[in-house]
């Protein structure tokens, strides 16, 4: 086994510190955005959501959905997005992927 001399250490200590540092920040970087993310379902948000607006339109403001259902009739596409927020529930129905009704148990 090579031994390391005192200089040698002190880089191989200092590098793993900043390596550590590093991940920590990038940690508490993921942990705000995850936090941050949870709470654009609002009654605020929720009430930007018109008839007629887009799928992408409504993920620019609500963000991705917690789950979704699509449905291909013949005569039309139906896709269901749900938002779960702890107790609280939206759902946005598409009818040919614009929105055609929403519903929210959000309370003001």
């Amino acid at each position: 086994m090579m031994q390391m001399t005192p200089t040698q250490r002190s880089r191989a200590t200092t590098a793993i510190r900043q390596t550590a540092s590093q991940f920590m920040l990038i940690l508490m970087l993921v942990i705000m955005l995850v936090s941050c993310s949870g709470k654009r379902i609002t009654k605020a948000n929720v009430d930007q959501v018109a008839e007629g607006m887009s799928k992408k339109q409504v993920e620019s403001i609500l963000g991705p959905p917690t789950s979704l259902t699509t449905q291909d009739l013949v005569i039309m596409k139906k896709t269901t997005y749900v938002y779960r927020q702890g107790k609280d529930t939206v759902t946005i129905v598409f009818k040919d992927d614009k929105v055609q009704s929403k519903d929210s148990t959000l309370s003001d």
